[in-house]
C-alpha cells in the first residue's frame, strides 16, 4: 500500500509587468529567463500557472530553460484576495489602513477570492501519495505566495497581508509526512543581478 511522500512547493511571483499588465516587460522576461537556469537542475514535475498573461508568460519562459516540464494553468493560482479579515481581527492601530486597502480592489477579486484560497491550499499543499517526493513550481501573484506562506506558518488567516514577494523571487515551502510545514527560503533573490532585484516592491521597501 503506498504510503505519503515529501511534497516541496516552489512559489514565484511572475516578471516584472508593463503598466497595462498585459505582456512582461523586458526586464520581466530577463527575469524568468533566469529564474528558469536556476531551476533547471531542480527536479520539477510540474510548473502551474495563473490565468493572467504575465503569469502564463512568465511560466512558458521559465519552462523553455527545463527538460521537457509541462506547464498547468490553473485558477487557483490566479490574482484574488485570499481572506478578508473582520475588524477586530486586525492590529487596532493599523486596522482602517488595511480596511480601506482592501476596499480598493475590485469586488469580484474580495468575493471570490476566499473559496479559491481554500481550494488552493487543499490542491498545492501537504504531503502527497506515493513513495516519492514531489517538486512543483507555482507561478504566481503576490497575494498567494502570502497566502501559501502564512498557512505555512500557521500565522494569523489575516497576515498573508504585509508580506512582499519581488518579481521573480523564489520561495519554497516543504510539506514532509507527520511535520510541519516549514519554509525552506523565502523571497530569494541570488538568480538575479543587482538592478533586476526588488521590482514589484514599494520603492521605501528596497534595501
Amino acid at each position: 500500500m503506498a504510503g505519503t511522500a515529501t511534497r516541496y512547493l516552489y512559489l514565484a511571483r511572475h516578471g516584472e509587468a508593463s503598466p497595462d499588465e498585459s505582456e512582461l516587460t523586458d526586464n520581466g522576461r530577463r527575469q524568468a529567463l533566469l529564474l528558469g537556469e536556476r531551476l533547471r537542475r531542480s527536479p520539477l514535475s510540474t510548473v502551474h500557472h495563473g490565468p493572467l498573461p504575465r503569469a502564463e508568460q512568465t511560466a512558458r519562459l521559465i519552462c523553455e530553460q527545463l527538460d521537457d516540464v509541462p506547464m498547468q494553468p490553473s485558477e487557483l493560482a490566479g490574482d484574488y484576495i485570499p481572506y478578508l479579515p473582520q475588524r477586530n481581527e486586525l492590529p487596532s492601530e493599523s486596522a482602517d489602513a488595511m480596511l480601506a486597502r482592501l476596499a480598493q480592489f475590485p469586488a469580484e477579486e474580495r468575493e471570490s477570492g476566499p473559496e479559491l484560497a481554500r481550494a488552493a491550499l487543499a490542491q498545492f499543499t501537504g504531503p502527497v501519495d506515493g513513495d516519492e517526493p514531489r517538486h512543483e513550481l507555482i507561478v504566481t501573484h503576490n497575494f498567494l505566495i502570502g497566502w501559501l506562506v502564512r498557512a505555512a506558518l500557521d500565522a494569523p488567516k489575516w497576515r498573508w497581508m504585509g508580506l512582499n514577494h519581488a518579481n521573480a523571487a523564489l520561495t519554497v515551502i516543504r510539506y514532509a509526512p507527520d511535520r510541519p510545514a516549514s519554509v525552506l527560503f523565502y523571497n530569494d533573490m541570488g538568480h538575479l543581478p543587482l538592478e533586476l532585484r526588488w521590482t514589484g516592491f514599494p520603492p521605501e521597501l528596497h534595501v
